[in-house]
């Protein structure tokens, strides 16, 4: 029997209030999708979930995502071995970002770069310019090891 998400309620206290999940899909029919390390609450990555995604991940434990450069859906860490199994899944407000806290599996890292967290660049101005830093480098796989055919996340 595969999970039913109900038409998103108009009235407020409804939508923010307990009962019926009720993921207010965007245009493209994607919600946000916020990853943290059930850990120490690190931020691992933002992706986007189509209503199969979000139910597979219900259903099964495992993060499904759906990725729009792609056109599809996918199963993080199915190529890489760096599997997210869900612990918790929470959503905001008005129902439209869900918040995943996960556990990764494999070499521990969510980028596709073999980095544990996607957000390893920070934003610095240096002479009226904004510039990318690294802030961690310390790879946890060889991405061109682990996606042989060019095929990433």
């Amino acid at each position: 029997m595969a999970i039913h998400f109900p038409a998103p309620s108009s009235h407020k206290v409804e939508l923010e209030g307990a009962g019926a999940f009720s993921p207010r899909f965007d245009a493209a029919g994607l919600v946000t999708a916020v990853v943290t390390d059930i850990r120490d609450g690190e931020l691992l990555m933002v992706a986007h979930m189509n209503a199969e995604a979000l139910r597979l991940t219900l259903e099964t434990g495992i993060a499904h995502y759906y990725s729009r450069s792609r056109a599809k859906l996918w199963k993080k860490g199915e190529t890489s071995g760096n599997l997210q199994t869900v612990h918790e899944v929470r959503t905001d407000c008005d129902q439209d970002v869900v918040w995943l806290k996960v556990s990764v599996s494999g070499h521990d890292a969510a980028c596709h770069t073999g980095r544990r967290s996607c957000f390893y660049r920070t934003v610095q101005v240096e002479d009226d310019e904004a510039v990318l830093v690294i802030a961690d480098d310390e790879r946890h796989f060889d991405p061109e090891a682990v996606y042989h055919d060019g095929e990433t996340k």
